[in-house]
């Protein structure tokens, strides 16, 4: 249980809660916390889950990566996804990791993973060694802050062949190997409009690595994307999952047609959570909902302190709904 805290009571009075608009986090029950160095406004929760950020949602606003840690954490969230070009960035200017982690430490954050983009599934050889060596600086560079994982996404690939997927599963199997020097887990992530679109390519891929520390991360918007059924998501071992993004998605246009840009606020759209987060919770996910928004109407019409607390509580909302509604919270 997260040692956040939210009043359950007031944030699930009958008759109310679905009344309420996520923008308010008074009427939601919301609660400040203690302030700290960085949590000045904080706003708790008790979810059986973490509730963490994706920085992609801050994108367009140019934020320097110690400054992300800043406002995340003030918004109340449990963990945050960094992403390594900004943290390169910041390390390029004279920063440190040793202050990132002192940030993360002091914002009481848990650093989910980072995003990067290595090509270590490529089919050219030259290009996997040199993703391999790219993700060993990387994912030292997350050991040095603090993190345990790293998402890996398949790139340079346009499509799967359905005849090389214990091969995938063997490039896959080399870059958890170098779990063992840095101690940093790489979780296969799914895109909807990748070559990894498949909840079942990722399984298969997972379980033919034989490796014990192999793991998937998930995307509300990505499984819509990529023409998944949330029928049997269930059959996944929930407690495998470290963290699965947070988001939603508009009825059209159709799924096959959406872009990263149509991705909204939990709640916002048609993603059907009453039905998907218990059957997550049921099957063993304790990890990390991270919102991940690139949404240019967002970035628009919110400044950043705006779109976190509507990111934070829409996402509170939306979880406990679905889990109070299933009799499971």
């Amino acid at each position: 249980m997260s040692t956040k805290n939210i009043s359950r009571r007031n944030l699930l009075k009958t008759g109310t809660l679905f009344a309420v608009s996520a923008t308010s986090g008074m009427a939601l029950g919301f609660t400040k916390a203690p302030k700290s160095i960085l949590k000045t406004e904080e706003q708790t929760h008790t979810l059986p889950f973490r509730i963490s950020l994706n920085t992609s949602t801050l994108m367009a606003y140019k934020l320097p990566v110690d400054v992300q840690i800043e406002k995340v954490a003030a918004a109340g969230f449990d963990g945050i996804e960094l992403w390594m070009r900004d943290i390169m960035t910041y390390l390029e200017q004279g920063g440190s990791t040793e202050s990132l982690k002192r940030k993360l430490e002091e914002g009481n954050l848990k650093l989910e993973n980072i995003i990067g983009f290595s090509e270590w599934c490529s089919d050219e050889p030259e290009k996997r060694e040199k993703a391999i060596n790219q993700l060993r600086e990387e994912m030292n560079i997350i050991k040095d802050l603090g993190g345990s994982h790293i998402a890996a996404p398949i790139m340079g690939l346009s499509r799967l062949e359905p005849s090389k997927m214990q091969e995938y599963a063997d490039r896959y199997k080399a870059i958890l190997d170098l779990e063992e020097e840095t101690g940093v887990i790489p979780v296969l992530e799914l895109w909807g409009m990748g070559a990894l679109r498949k909840i079942s390519d990722c399984a298969q891929i997972v379980i033919a690595t034989g490796h014990p520390k192999a793991s998937i991360l998930l995307d509300f918007y990505h499984v819509h994307r990529g023409g998944n059924s949330w029928d049997t998501v269930d059959v996944l071992n929930g407690a495998k999952l470290p963290v699965m993004h947070m988001n939603d998605y508009p009825a059209e246009p159709t799924y096959d047609k959406l872009t990263d840009a149509d991705r909204v606020l939990p709640g916002e759209g048609v993603c059907p959570f009453d039905y998907v987060v218990p059957k997550l919770y049921e099957a063993g996910f304790r990890g990390a909902f991270s919102v991940e928004l690139f949404n240019k109407g967002y970035w628009e019409s919110m400044d950043v302190d705006t779109l976190l607390k509507k990111s934070f509580e829409s996402s509170v909302l939306v979880l406990s709904s679905a889990l109070q509604k299933a009799g499971l919270y």
